[in-house]
C-alpha cells in the first residue's frame, strides 16, 4: 500500500495564502535543517529533505501551485520516479539550488559569471518614534557610519602610482565555480572569489589611507521621512545609502526599522485604535458628558442614561491613516467602564441607601428572604444555619 502524502502546505509549515517569498523562506529553513550533507547517514532527514523539495518545486511554480490547489496530489499522479510518484527529472532545480543552497555551501546565485558592476549590500538600522509620530508621520535624523570612496586612491585601493594585478585564482572574473554533490546529482555553484573578494584584481601595494579597501568610513547624519500610518516593526527604505557597489555598481539601500513606543492609553490593531474611559456611577445612571482622549485631541461624548460598563463606542475616522492614502483612516473604539466610588462621606452613604430603597432595596435582599413571613419549618432554618456556618 502506497504511503499517503502529506499536504504540501503542511510540509513547509505555511498558510495557503503564503506568497512566493514566504514559500522560499520556509523551504530554505527546512533545506538547511534536513539536507543530506548536513545529516550524513540519516535516512529520516533525507526523506524529509526530499519531501520538502517536492513541496517547494510545486508551490514555487505558479501554474503547478494552481493545479495543486485545485486537484491536490492527484494533479501529479502517474509521474515516473521521484518521491511517491513525483517526477523530479521534469523539474528545473537550478534556480532553487543556486539561490537557496548557495547559502549552505558558501556560494552565491548561479548566473554571475563575470566581475561586472554589482550593487552594494543593504545596511540596516533602527529608529524609535512615539505612538503619535507613527500615526501622523515624522521626519527624523539618524546617525550612522557609511563608506565613501577613498580620495587618495579614488577607490582603487592601490597606492597612488601603482596598479592592481589580475587575480590568478579567478582569472579576473571575480568568481569561482565549484561542483557540489547533492541528492539530485552534481550541481555547479558560483561563489565570490576568496582571493580578490569579487573584484577580479589583486592589490600588492595598498593605499595607506584606506588599507586597500578603496573606501573610508565616515560618521554621517541622514534625514529620513517616516510616513503616516507606519506600524511597529515596519521599515523605511532609503535608496543608495547602503554599502558601496563593486566594479562601479550602485550603492545598496538603507533599511530603517521603525520601533514604536508603547502608549499609556492607546492600543493599535491594524488601522484601528482602542482605549478605555472611566465613567462615574452618576453619569452612567443619569447620563452626562465624558471626555475621551484621541490622537486628534479631546472629544466630548454624551453618555446615555443607564449606560452599563463595557459599553463600546465607535469614533469613526479617529484611527490610524492608511499607508497608501493618509486621507483614509481607521476608527477609534472606546470601552466605557463604570467606576464605583470606594470612598463616600456619611451623607453620601445615606443618600445612596435612600436611592437603593427606591430602586429595589438590594441592600436588604438577603434579610428579606431569610425573614420572609416566618413560614419556614425548623428543619429549613437548620439547613440555612449549617450552610452559612
Amino acid at each position: 500500500m502506497a504511503e499517503q502524502k502529506r499536504d504540501y502546505y503542511e510540509v513547509l509549515g505555511i498558510d495557503k495564502n503564503a506568497d512566493e517569498a514566504a514559500i522560499k523562506k520556509a523551504y530554505r529553513a527546512l533545506a538547511k535543517k534536513y539536507h543530506p550533507d548536513m545529516n550524513p547517514g540519516d535516512a529520516e532527514a533525507e526523506k524529509k529533505f526530499k519531501e520538502a523539495s517536492e513541496a517547494y518545486a510545486i508551490l514555487s511554480d505558479p501554474e503547478k501551485k494552481r493545479q495543486y490547489d485545485q486537484y491536490g496530489h492527484s494533479a501529479f499522479e502517474g509521474g515516473a520516479g521521484g518521491f511517491g510518484g513525483f517526477d523530479f527529472n521534469s523539474m528545473d532545480f537550478g534556480d532553487i539550488f543556486g539561490d537557496i543552497f548557495g547559502d549552505l555551501f558558501g556560494g552565491g546565485r548561479r548566473g554571475r559569471s563575470s566581475n561586472g558592476p554589482m550593487k552594494g549590500a543593504n545596511l540596516r538600522t533602527s529608529v524609535r518614534i512615539t505612538f503619535e509620530e507613527a500615526v501622523f508621520g515624522v521626519d527624523k535624523e539618524i546617525e550612522l557610519t557609511l563608506k565613501d570612496e577613498c580620495t587618495t586612491c579614488r577607490g582603487t585601493g592601490a597606492k597612488p602610482g601603482t596598479n592592481s594585478e589580475t587575480c590568478p585564482k579567478c582569472g579576473g572574473k571575480g568568481q569561482v565555480v565549484f561542483s557540489q554533490q547533492s541528492f539530485f546529482g552534481t550541481v555547479q555553484n558560483v561563489q565570490t572569489c576568496p582571493e580578490c573578494g569579487g573584484s577580479g584584481k589583486i592589490i600588492k601595494d595598498k593605499c595607506t589611507d584606506c588599507h586597500g579597501s578603496g573606501y573610508i568610513a565616515n560618521r554621517k547624519k541622514i534625514q529620513i521621512s517616516i510616513p503616516a500610518g507606519i506600524d511597529n516593526g515596519q521599515s523605511v527604505r532609503i535608496r543608495e545609502k547602503g554599502e558601496p557597489g563593486l566594479n562601479g555598481g550602485p550603492r545598496g539601500d538603507l533599511l530603517v526599522e521603525v520601533i514604536v513606543q508603547r502608549h499609556p492609553i492607546f492600543q493599535r490593531q491594524d488601522y484601528n485604535i482602542y482605549s478605555t474611559v472611566p465613567v462615574s456611577f452618576a453619569a452612567a445612571a443619569l447620563g452626562g458628558e465624558v471626555v475621551i482622549d484621541t490622537v486628534d485631541g479631546k472629544v466630548i461624548y454624551d453618555v446615555k442614561p443607564g449606560t452599563q460598563t463595557d459599553t463600546k463606542v465607535r469614533l469613526k475616522g479617529k484611527g490610524v491613516p492608511s499607508l497608501r492614502n493618509k486621507e483614509v483612516r481607521g476608527d477609534h473604539y472606546v470601552t466605557l467602564v463604570v467606576q464605583v466610588p470606594d470612598k463616600l462621606s456619611h451623607e453620601a452613604k445615606e443618600l445612596l441607601k435612600q436611592f437603593d430603597s427606591l430602586t429595589g432595596d438590594t441592600l436588604n435582599a438577603a434579610k428579606n428572604i431569610t425573614s420572609d413571613g416566618g413560614n419556614e419549618s425548623g428543619k429549613e432554618k437548620d439547613k440555612k444555619k449549617k450552610f452559612w456556618k
